[in-house]
């Protein structure tokens, strides 16, 4: 089961599937697609906040590509809550910093 977060709406999930089958997307794609029926300026705006996350890398050119979390995410592997998020980030410094402390340093 996926774990949205509380910033996230109902078309990102939409748009993140959207790029994983179709390995990258624009605004206009998605559009065009039907997949996501939105107008293209709100897709412009998801995308940004998708990146924003890193569900989503930018390209160039309005192109994204989806992430290993942005995978991980849609395979319920990864939970996309601020708690969740803040939960990674002290398990990770702490990590770093075990790893720096057995190092003798």
């Amino acid at each position: 089961m996926r774990k949205s977060g509380s910033w996230m709406t109902i078309w990102d999930d939409r748009i993140l599937e959207y790029i994983r089958n179709e390995d990258s997307g624009s605004p206009k794609k998605l559009e065009e697609s039907g997949y996501v029926r939105v107008s293209k300026s709100h897709i412009s705006r998801r995308l940004r906040t998708l990146a924003e996350h890193d569900l989503l890398t930018h390209l160039g050119n309005g192109v994204y590509v989806i992430t290993e979390r942005g995978e991980a995410y849609l395979d319920g592997e990864f939970d996309t809550s601020e708690d969740a998020t803040e939960s990674l980030v002290d398990e990770t410094t702490e990590n770093e910093e075990s790893k720096f402390d057995s190092e003798g340093n």
